[in-house]
């Protein structure tokens, strides 16, 4: 929250101001928007006594926040444990300082559900509700499950790993993180980078496929994930660099230097910054360049954070140890090399030591964006001065003019150093310009506008495909059934009745299906037909004893109940000769995939490969079949992690016009998931109850969320 909490000598707590980069950033865009219907919700900072419970909470509700207190245990296993021994360093590749412990993971649930209960106590329908970073990546789910109408975003500060460092994670732990960051309507990360990992590892671990952004997610509604690369509020800077007591602070530090020339290097203590990284790369500069010794000072501010966790206090004994070797083996009487203060210094103080730094030192080894980097450029006020950035932080993928730098290489960030300070004036003037237009044209405020525009604007597509659910019409459509003297019930299988598993042969149906497929056939007014991609002889063992109708191959065969398989129409399978090979030759290049072959259509699945390199395959594969059989008499389809190929002019609507011209039903309900079902839905009747089991553009005139939905309104059916 935006507040940290003293208590006095005299037993009376007070309130300050907090100083993070989060807080300052959306304190900033709240003010500069002139929000003021806004409540924070957060941990207060510190462990409170009971006893101080209430001056707290006065205190805070006072500033527009509501506290969530912690415990010292659970202080220590939520925050201190699982949020920074385990997910900080793993999502920011230090896998070797990540602990992996049961009763961290437990109270990090515990707490997401503590800050659960803090919102519902506020929280009104249709309110926004933004979750940031990753203390509680499971929050926005458990928020949407009770707040459904509410509308939430989640943004992460930090990196978002690879799926190869993601996936060191248990998996039941990673999985519930991906489920709980799902439940938010819009996902926000700094760079397209960071983007593209998250949804790798959504696709892989929960097999959630995105297209261009969008998700249909655990609840199957609408989701977005996104990017917002992070700014600062441009204008106060310039303002308080410009301002009258700065420029009497930065020519008393200016005095204290000597004239010297400055680099100036500012961190919290944490190993993701590349201190030592930073202090070896200088160390290295001073061998090389003798001639700059007692001409150059480094100013080193290292803000202390976190200190109670063991790398963090051997990280701050390994820096003083350092800055005291190269002071011992470089100083001089009149020349200290290294001017290290380790403190926080206050908001003017940094305005003034950006002001006068002739280059800034900002080498991380991982980094969400870093804000400093952006600070540093809006500072300069004279236009001249050298920024040089590590690879490896969002803001380089914005500051290109920076020298940028592997923050690995001591002897790269050596050669940044000298770079910088042999840059011509004319030269620094014209980078730090045109990385000023980019960090004042993207600002905090343009970072927040975007934010809620884009989840503005996906609430009005989440309505425009909720007007097409079924909800209310539910009552209509058990209605009509009710009346009905002749109904026909076409069922789709994979994705309407189970669901998608990575082996077929494994998506037998369970005794819930069965039962009710069995309920419905049971009922004489009633023609159940099962319309499905599975093979005869799969249908056939599958619904066995059971009064349906089936079709098989997307409605290439046909079985009505105790007659023979039958064709629709004639047709030949000798193209198959032709596609198997290519089929074939794709599942061998691509681990994971396989091809399937059925009587008159043959598929490629590829549900288990990895999803990056099928993307490459399955676009391959589709265009040499489609340049293959453009002559022939059949069609190559994209389902749902598959490639088919069948004969022309034979789908499931061809099957579904079959039965309903036999049985002249007067009432109507098709249920299906994916492509293959569009040409269902499109001949039915108006009058019919087509629906699309999913969140999808569709032929249907209604949708339903998922296959939950969809079993539970065939059991009304039978009630």
């Amino acid at each position: 929250m935006p507040l940290s909490f003293i208590k006095g000598e005299d037993g009376k707590v007070t309130a300050r101001e907090g100083a993070g980069g989060l807080v300052t950033g959306v304190r900033s865009y709240l003010n500069a928007k002139g929000i003021e219907n806004y409540v924070w919700i957060g941990w207060p900072g510190s462990t409170i006594k009971k006893d101080d419970e209430d001056q707290v909470r006065r205190l805070a509700r006072e500033n527009k926040s509501i506290p969530v207190f912690l415990d010292e245990e659970t202080h220590n296993r939520f925050y201190n444990g699982f949020c920074n021994r385990t997910l900080y360093p793993l999502f920011h590749y230090f896998p070797q300082f990540v602990d992996y412990d049961d009763k961290n993971w437990e109270t990090y649930k515990k707490v997401n559900e503590m800050f659960r209960d803090a919102v519902a106590e506020v929280a009104e329908p249709g309110d926004i509700v933004w979750v940031h970073d990753y203390h509680l990546m499971l929050l926005p789910a458990i928020l949407k499950s009770s707040m459904p109408e509410s509308r939430i975003g989640f943004f992460l500060h930090i990196p978002f790993p690879a799926y190869e460092i993601f996936r060191l994670l248990p998996s039941r732990w990673s999985r519930d993180l991906l489920t709980g960051t799902l439940g938010a309507d819009l996902i926000g990360f700094h760079t397209y980078d960071y983007m593209q990992d998250f949804l790798t590892c959504v696709s892989r671990l929960l097999g959630y496929e995105s297209n261009l952004g969008y998700i249909e997610g655990p609840d199957a509604a609408l989701k977005r994930v996104d990017t917002f690369p992070m700014g600062i509020d441009y204008g106060k800077f310039q303002k308080v660099a410009r301002s009258e007591a700065i420029m009497k602070e930065r020519k008393k530090l200016e005095e204290t230097l000597g004239g010297n020339r400055t680099i100036f290097s500012i961190d919290r203590l944490d190993y993701t910054k590349g201190i030592l990284n930073r202090l070896k790369g200088y160390e290295l500069f001073l061998e090389r360049n003798p001639e700059m010794r007692g001409k150059v000072s480094l100013v080193l501010v290292v803000v202390p954070s976190r200190e109670n966790i063991p790398e963090y206090g051997d990280l701050k004994i390994a820096i003083d140890e350092k800055v005291g070797n190269i002071n011992g083996k470089f100083g001089m009487i009149n020349w200290t090399p290294i001017i290290y203060q380790y403190k926080f210094i206050d908001f003017e103080m940094l305005v003034a030591l950006f002001g006068i730094a002739d280059v800034a030192l900002i080498t991380p080894l991982r980094d969400g964006m870093n804000l400093v980097a952006k600070e540093y450029v809006a500072s300069k006020i004279k236009s001249s001065g050298v920024l040089v950035l590590s690879d490896m932080v969002g803001a380089a993928k914005e500051l290109g003019d920076a020298v940028i730098v592997n923050p690995n290489h001591p002897s790269e960030i050596c050669s940044a150093i000298e770079t910088a300070l042999n840059m011509p004036k004319e030269e620094q003037e014209q980078r730090i310009a045109a990385m000023q237009d980019r960090v004042r044209s993207y600002d905090i405020m343009r970072w927040g506008n975007d934010f809620i525009k884009e989840l503005d604007d996906l609430k009005e597509m989440q309505d425009v495909f909720n007007a097409k659910l079924l909800g209310k019409n539910e009552e209509k459509l058990l209605e009509d059934y009710g009346k009905s003297k002749r109904a026909l019930i076409l069922l789709d299988y994979d994705g309407t009745l189970v669901q998608f598993t990575d082996e077929p042969k494994k998506a037998a149906p369970p005794k819930q299906v069965i039962a009710l497929v069995r309920a419905l056939s049971l009922n004489p007014k009633n023609r159940v037909v099962v319309i499905s991609g599975r093979d005869k002889g799969t249908l056939e063992k599958w619904f066995e004893g059971l009064n349906v109708a089936l079709v098989a191959e997307h409605g290439v065969l046909v079985r009505e109940h105790e007659s023979e398989w039958r064709f629709l129409r004639p047709l030949t399978a000798e193209w198959k000769s032709m596609i198997i090979p290519i089929m074939n030759d794709y599942a061998n290049r691509l681990p994971g995939s396989r091809v399937e072959e059925k009587d008159f259509s043959v598929v490629w699945h590829y549900r288990k490969a990895e999803s990056e390199f099928a993307s490459l395959r399955v676009a391959e594969l589709f265009d040499s079949l489609s340049k293959l059989t453009a002559n022939a008499d059949v069609q190559v389809y994209k389902g749902n992690k598959i490639i088919e190929v069948k004969n022309s002019g034979v789908n499931k609507g061809t099957a579904a016009s079959f039965f309903i011209g036999k049985e002249n039903p007067d009432f109507i309900l098709a249920l299906g998931d994916d492509y293959t079902d569009e040409d269902t839905f499109r001949l039915l009747p108006k009058d019919a109850y087509s629906i699309r089991v999913g969140i999808a553009q569709s032929y249907a005139r209604f949708n339903l969320h998922g296959i939950k939905e969809a079993l539970q309104l065939l059991g009304k059916l039978i009630e």
